[in-house]
């Protein structure tokens, strides 16, 4: 499977971290990307969600900490990719 791999600017510091894309989806107005930090098949994901406004130039990306939020996108995740499976 060929993921995008997008680079994220850790707030202000010019520190950075590479992600690879999995999926993406739309709800309530918000989009939210399922990303993973290797291309292993046992690797980390994170949930993010994109805060930023239309009138901005980049996307402003947090990971999704709320529970009922997480659990609601990482099902939707897991129904648009049959081989992805969350573990807590």
């Amino acid at each position: 499977m060929y993921m995008e791999k997008i680079r994220f600017a850790q707030g202000d510091t010019e520190e950075f971290v590479d992600f690879f894309v999995l999926e993406q989806a739309r709800l309530n107005g918000f989009n939210y990307i399922l990303v993973t930090d290797s291309e292993e098949e046992r690797a980390q994901a994170f949930i993010l969600k994109d805060l930023s406004k239309e009138e901005d130039k980049e996307a402003d990306y947090v990971i999704v900490e709320d529970e009922k939020e997480l659990e609601i996108i990482a099902e939707i995740f897991e129904q648009m990719l049959d081989d992805i499976c969350f573990e807590k």
